[in-house]
């Protein structure tokens, strides 16, 4: 995108979708997400490897916890976008804002309860795994779903959702890096590894909440609008057949089944690539730090380069550098340092498909509206975080499965087999996943920064015109 054609289109997007946010609501909606990775990404992160090396469950039963809740957490989205975009009774507070303020609690003691499994039998710790684990996402679900909704009601300028999704992903990415660095250190200070990681969660549950809190204070819902009309089976499936007809929100949700379960494997091996690899169980931390530090790089970055090139367009060059810095890693990756170093770069182009998520799928909401007549932020949220729950049943499966097939055992010297099984799924997979993204992107994602601004000026135009042909049937 030229100088020239960048300046017009930024005049043009000012125009039809003026800014109507402010940096404290950026700021408050950064915090809600590290909110939300302080009370998610516990279970991401160290959740197999508390069942595998403190329950001593087997590796490829204790995947099943995450392929089955998962698989369920994806359908339970799906469920919770249909009743918030049906709701009826809405009061001041919004649409969306009241979820984040009263799920906060719930969620942070299930998750507490996802670390605290009893002495059972492990029939009887399976049992609790699941329900537990089950629960904690339908939960998360009802909180979620409203809070990443909510960006088309806060904004329709296309360079601000680029921002705020920037914000957010900033603050998932330090919600992450935090979680990565003081994690470990506190379990290390207790005397068993069962009570540090109960410790643990507790500490960051009781962050998690504060910072929720503090996200409902500062964001706000600019376009509100009127309660629907109370959906009829019938309306239920046109929704869904639109769903299904938004070809950029099926194309953004199918490389979200990739790029997400190669960042979610990634982040769950990564503790055993440190330990048997490495032999060196501080790397997680600096990897934490630095690699997870690159994100932000990242999110910085994307704004800047969304003003001289599609979306559409940073995103794939995101993939290109992941997968290249993987395929390194996977070949040269032989001690902390160079570990940190591939896996910064593979993280800093990662950032960008990251950061670009949450504008995109904004993006979606207005291209199924236009297409379809139906406007529904929660339904198009959650069939899009529906494949990023699959995605993480996939990450927390796979990982359970390899590890079993190439033999290995806890809290022992692992074989040649399992260690090369260990470094292929730290690298080859996210790798070959990147390279399937940057594919399909190109082939089949149709929506181009100007083709985005034709859509939603025939949008607004539409809703003018049936603005007028509504107040004149009233006043008949």
């Amino acid at each position: 995108m030229s100088d020239n054609a960048a300046s017009t289109t930024k005049e043009f997007t000012e125009e039809v979708a003026p800014r109507t946010t402010t940096l404290r609501n950026k700021l408050g909606y950064a915090i809600g997400d590290v909110g939300n990775n302080f009370l998610f990404d516990m279970g991401q992160l160290y959740l197999l490897k508390y069942f595998t090396d403190v329950l001593q469950l087997p590796a490829a039963l204790a995947g099943t916890v995450f392929l089955v809740a998962k698989v369920w957490d994806a359908f339970m989205d799906m469920s919770v976008g249909t009743w918030i975009d049906n709701r009826q009774n809405i009061g001041p507070r919004g649409k969306y804002r009241p979820f984040i303020l009263w799920a906060a609690i719930p969620l942070a003691l299930l998750l507490i309860a996802n670390f605290s499994v009893p002495d059972f039998s492990v029939t009887g710790k399976m049992i609790w795994a699941y329900v537990s684990y089950m629960i904690f996402g339908t939960v998360y679900s009802i909180s979620n779903v409203p809070f990443g909704s909510m960006i088309p009601t806060m904004t329709r300028n296309s360079q601000e959702r680029s921002e705020l999704a920037s914000f957010r992903q900033a603050g998932s990415n330090l919600g992450l890096m935090l979680a990565t660095i003081g994690f470990m250190p506190i379990v290390n200070m207790l005397p068993t590894d069962h009570e540090g990681y109960t410790v643990a969660v507790i500490g960051f549950a009781v962050v998690g909440v504060a910072c929720q809190w503090i996200s409902y204070f500062n964001i706000k819902e600019v376009y509100k609008e009127a309660p629907k009309p109370k959906a009829t089976k019938e309306d239920l499936k046109k929704s869904f057949k639109a769903l299904l007809k938004n070809r950029p929100l099926v194309t953004l949700c199918i490389v979200n089944l990739f790029t997400f379960s190669a960042f979610n494997l990634k982040l769950a091996v990564q503790v055993y690539y440190c330990e048997y690899i490495l032999k060196d169980n501080t790397a997680v931390s600096y990897l934490g730090f630095f690699s997870i530090g690159m994100v932000f790089v990242a999110v910085a970055l994307v704004p800047l380069l969304t003003k001289r090139f599609d979306k559409k367009t940073v995103y794939s060059m995101g993939c290109i550098i992941w997968a290249t810095a993987d395929i390194l890693g996977f070949f040269f990756a032989s001690n902390t340092v160079l570990l940190v170093i591939f896996t910064s770069i593979a993280y800093l182009g990662n950032g960008f498909t990251s950061a670009l998520n949450w504008a995109l799928v904004s993006d979606c909401v207005e291209y199924g509206e236009w297409q379809s007549g139906i406007r529904s932020e929660g339904m198009v949220y959650s069939a899009f975080t529906y494949f990023r729950k699959l995605s993480q049943a996939i990450a927390g499966f796979v990982p359970g499965i390899i590890l079993t097939w190439v033999g290995y055992v806890p809290n022992q010297q692992q074989t040649a087999t399992a260690l090369l099984g260990i470094r292929g799924l730290m690298f080859f997979y996210s790798a070959a996943m990147a390279i399937m993204t940057v594919i399909i992107m190109h082939y089949l994602y149709p929506l181009t920064e100007k083709r985005y601004h034709e859509v939603l000026v025939q949008l607004l135009k539409r809703r003018d015109k049936d603005a007028v042909v509504e107040a004149t049937t009233v006043k008949d």
